[in-house]
């Protein structure tokens, strides 16, 4: 009787990996939306927060200028920048066209890095050049194996899974005032937007709120960061820098803006508004505000404990005398006064 085909033998159950010996998935970077014109000169808190989170000495550094109009010169600027600051390697990666985006060795230029800027420049640009593309999938598999991402202006914006593509400026919300197109969706359900106090901002992006209510609106504001991380399933939203992040959260809008005609006004009502300085903290998973305790500075923190010590000891004074407070604050001060004349 010929033989039957070979069959694998069965894998054995007792000789399997346990799940604790198996590695652990590497934790995503942080994603840094910068709100461009970040501070180059003077303490470069952003910038020095990007270079820190990306390995500091050991950082090794992509820049991106796609968006830019600028030649070699803004590789050249951050590069200063980024060696300044510690950073021991930073390297060039700009796709002017899709096809370049699509080049292995092109993107080859990410495998090993540990920080990724991309600059600011025409956003819309930066998106038809990059999303959909080996580049972009490799922006977005660097994020997952836990290179810090970053981007100024233009480069802020595409981080976001929807992106201002252009549009003007104004505070009323109004019909058409922008238009988006896809970004890298490297943090989802949400839309950027950069300049955002500087160049009055607020319209365009209630205007998207108000048409895409699942859409939380981020607003950056110039020199200002937002630092987001994810840990157990949770993103949080930190801030760093001089200005502010503004945050529109739209779940329970109240919009006319499937009806609104041309460049009408639109209504807007029910938007939650946050407002967050440099030290805040926003849970993005929850779409709230997260509770720190207040920082008390050393030097004040040393005044109230003296002041504490002399309530104490006035409260012991007040109690051995068996007088009331008014009664011994005076003759306190009658005893002050006589040892001033002696």
């Amino acid at each position: 009787m010929p033989n039957g085909p070979d069959v694998a033998a069965a894998p054995d159950p007792t000789n399997q990996p346990d799940e604790e010996d198996l590695p652990a998935a590497a934790a995503p970077g942080s994603l840094m939306a910068i709100g461009g014109a970040e501070d180059k000169l003077g303490r470069r808190t952003v910038l020095k927060t990007f270079v820190e989170s990306a390995g500091g000495a050991d950082a090794r550094i992509a820049v991106i200028p796609t968006a830019s109009s600028l030649g070699p010169e803004v590789v050249e600027v951050y590069d200063a920048l980024f060696r300044k600051l510690g950073a021991s390697e930073v390297v060039a990666a700009r796709p002017e066209t899709r096809e370049d985006a699509n080049d292995p060795a092109m993107v080859a230029r990410l495998d090993k890095v540990t920080g990724i800027f991309m600059t600011g420049g025409n956003q819309l640009k930066l998106s038809a050049v990059v999303s959909g593309t080996a580049f972009g999938e490799a922006i977005r598999r660097a994020h997952e194996r836990g290179v810090t991402v970053a981007g100024t202006s233009a480069g802020a914006s595409i981080q976001s899974s929807h992106m201002v593509a252009f549009g003007s400026g104004g505070s009323t919300p109004k019909q058409r005032m922008t238009q988006l197109a896809a970004g890298l969706g490297l943090v989802r359900d949400v839309v950027i937007d950069q300049h955002f106090g500087q160049r009055n901002r607020y319209g365009r992006l209630l205007m998207l709120v108000s048409q895409s209510p699942g859409l939380l609106g981020i607003g950056i504001d110039e020199d200002t960061a937002a630092v987001i991380t994810a840990e157990d399933g949770v993103e949080t939203l930190r801030v760093v820098g001089r200005g502010v992040v503004t945050i529109f959260d739209g779940r329970n809008v109240v919009s006319n803006a499937h009806e609104a005609r041309r460049t009408a006004p639109l209504l807007a009502s029910g938007v939650v508004l946050h407002v967050l300085p440099a030290g805040s903290a926003f849970d993005l998973t929850a779409k709230e505000l997260v509770r720190q305790a207040a920082a008390v500075d050393p030097g004040e923190a040393e005044e109230l404990a003296v002041a504490g010590r002399d309530l104490r000891r006035l409260a012991r004074d007040i109690a051995a005398s068996d007088v009331s407070p008014t009664v011994y604050r005076r003759r306190r001060a009658r005893q002050n006064s006589e040892g001033d004349r002696a």
